[in-house]
This record gives C-alpha cells, sequence and structure tokens, in this order.
C-alpha cells in the first residue's frame, strides 16, 4: 500500500511537471495537500479508550485546462495505529466546465450536491469530524451500509449562479445524477441517484437552502431525503444549522425506515483570523425517535500558528440514549497544509 501511495505521489508529480512545460494545455497546475493528526480519549464504561491516530493525509493536483476547464484528481490514505493498518484510495477525480457562470459542468467523482457542510474542507469545516446527521445521511459511513465514500460519487452534475445584485450572486442552483453507490464502484443495479440544491443569497455571507435526494438501490429500496440549511459566515464569524431528514431502509432493518438529524454550530474569533472559539450541538436520531438519540455537546478552541499549521482542541460530552451512556471525550488535533 505504501508503495501504491509513493507512486501516486510520484505521478501526480510528474503531471505536474510535464503540465508546467506546455501550458498551452494546462495552466495554473497546483500539488497541493495536507494531513490531520490526532488523539482522542472518551470514558465510555463500555468503551473506554485513548489513542494517538494518523486520521487522514491527502495529496491533490489541481489546475485549469484550455481556460474552460478546471480538473482536480485527490487521492488519500487513511492511518489506523491501532490495527497497524491503512488505506489509500482516490477520492476525487473530475473535469468542470467553468465559461458560464450560470451553467457549469461537473463531470466524474466528487461531492454530492447536498447540505452546505459535505463539499467543506474537513479543516475549514471547523470541528474535529463532520456532523452526524451530514456523516450518516451524506455518505461518509451513511445508514444505507454503502462502503465509506468520504460524501461522494461518481456523476454528471450542473450547476450555476444567477442574478447579480451589489456585488454578489443572490441565487445558485446545483443538481446531479449519480450512480448511487459511492466512490470508486460502477453501477450495480442501473439505477440512479438525482441530488439536487438551492439556495438564496440576500445578504454578502449569508446563505438559505434547501436540497433533496431521490434514489433507489436494490436490497435498500426507495431513499428520500431533505435537508433544509442556514449559514452566515463573514470577518471570521461563523453561524451554521442544517436539519436532514431521511426515508429509506438502512443496512439494520429493525431501526425502521426514517432517520434524522440536526446541527447547529459558532465559531467565534478571539483574535480575528488566529485563534477561535466554537460550540456545537450535535443530535442524530437513527429511528427518528429520542429512544435512539446520540448527542454531542461540543466546544473548544483552535489556533493558528501559520495559515499551514493549526491546532484544535474540544471537548464533548456525549449521551447515547440507546444503553443509557453518557460519557467524556476530548479530541486534540494537529493540521498541516502543504
Amino acid at each position: 500500500m505504501k508503495k501504491t501511495f509513493i507512486a501516486m505521489m510520484a505521478m501526480l508529480m510528474t503531471a505536474a511537471t510535464a503540465g508546467a512545460q506546455d501550458n498551452k494545455w494546462l495552466q495554473d497546475i497546483r500539488l497541493s495537500g495536507y494531513g490531520m493528526i490526532q488523539f482522542q480519549g472518551q470514558d465510555k464504561v463500555t468503551d473506554k479508550q485513548n489513542t494517538f491516530n494518523l486520521r487522514l493525509a491527502r495529496v491533490s493536483l489541481e489546475g485549469r485546462a484550455h481556460n474552460d476547464f478546471a480538473y482536480k484528481a485527490q487521492m488519500q490514505i487513511n492511518g489506523n495505529t491501532s490495527e497497524g493498518s491503512s488505506a489509500i484510495r482516490l477520492v476525487d477525480l473530475f473535469a468542470e466546465w467553468q465559461k458560464l457562470d450560470f451553467a457549469r459542468v461537473k463531470f466524474g467523482q466528487f461531492k454530492r450536491p447536498f447540505t452546505f457542510e459535505n463539499p467543506m474542507h474537513p479543516i475549514t469545516q471547523g470541528f474535529m469530524s463532520y456532523s452526524q446527521n451530514v456523516s450518516k445521511l451524506s455518505g461518509f459511513s451513511d445508514r444505507t451500509g454503502e462502503h465509506a465514500s468520504n460524501g461522494r460519487d461518481i456523476g454528471l452534475q450542473l450547476q450555476g449562479d444567477l442574478l447579480k445584485l451589489w456585488g454578489h450572486y443572490w441565487f445558485h442552483y446545483q443538481v446531479g445524477v449519480f450512480n448511487g453507490e459511492g466512490i470508486n464502484v460502477k453501477d450495480k443495479d442501473n439505477r440512479k441517484d438525482i441530488i439536487g440544491g438551492v439556495w438564496l443569497m440576500p445578504l454578502e455571507g449569508l446563505r438559505l437552502g434547501a436540497f433533496g435526494w431521490k434514489g433507489n438501490r436494490v436490497g435498500v429500496g426507495d431513499k428520500t431525503r431533505y435537508a433544509l440549511s442556514a449559514e452566515y459566515s463573514k470577518n471570521d464569524w461563523t453561524v451554521r444549522s442544517e436539519y436532514i431528514h431521511s426515508k429509506g431502509m438502512g443496512a439494520d432493518a429493525t431501526k425502521g425506515d426514517k432517520a434524522d438529524g440536526l446541527y447547529a454550530l459558532a465559531i467565534v474569533p478571539i483574535i480575528k483570523n488566529k485563534f477561535h472559539f466554537k460550540a456545537r450541538y450535535d443530535v442524530y436520531r437513527d429511528e427518528k425517535a429520542w429512544s435512539s438519540a446520540k448527542i454531542y455537546y461540543e466546544g473548544g478552541l483552535d489556533y493558528l500558528f501559520t495559515k499551514n499549521l493549526q491546532l484544535n482542541v474540544e471537548y464533548a460530552r456525549v449521551n447515547e440514549r440507546v444503553g443509557s451512556h453518557n460519557y467524556n471525550l476530548v479530541d486534540v488535533e494537529l493540521d498541516v497544509r502543504f
């Protein structure tokens, strides 16, 4: 696996060098990446643990071709020090025609156009993990039992921005057709997922959105999801909340066909662009009943030594209604960009 990762990095670097020599075809080539180093501990009675972990590392190559097309290829390696193993996989490979602001076409493997949080960078999303509802209902460790796909799938998407007034667009739309299987897998049943969303931006920094997802898989049946989203992000302040509802059987049929979740968060600058306080309320109900709820009450700090080096410290009080577990969780992460 290590040889595979090294070979892929070498291939990306070779492509970047070759592209730089032929700048008529490829422009603005960038090779970049980041790593996330983690310590996490919890005192749950049935699962006490404290461990250092290499959460993930990514290397990506992106740029433009003939001005109108943007492209990206990104590899990920996950560290798992408890088992001494790792997983390497391709997470992104796509091209997008971007000549027209109101109609851009993306083709390949990329983030599903569902929720505000799903497409966000793992570091800038702000917390030790994506919220539970996004993780369970957007294709990370999905309720359907789909293999872990980092919120991505293979497909074709149309998106655009409309109504530019007072220096910013007021309306955004996006809609795509996808295999419904997750990353690096062909369609197994010839059925497709349709996913899309729209949002309004009446003020700079403010987004109000709604998303929908319709699919059908053999062994799972119909899947219908929607999300309602709101975010204000400006001057280093971020306030965001999203509710997701899902109807359709999960991998565990005994849990019924409905689930939902909600999160609300705030990231507040103590020193602008340097030091932040953050808090999040995060609840997920795997059976759309409070008896199945898992709730995180989170608070933390992050500090940017430079734009490429960030330290995050978080505490969470976790309430699991199943089994009546209440426990404490501490997460410390050092994030490095290059």
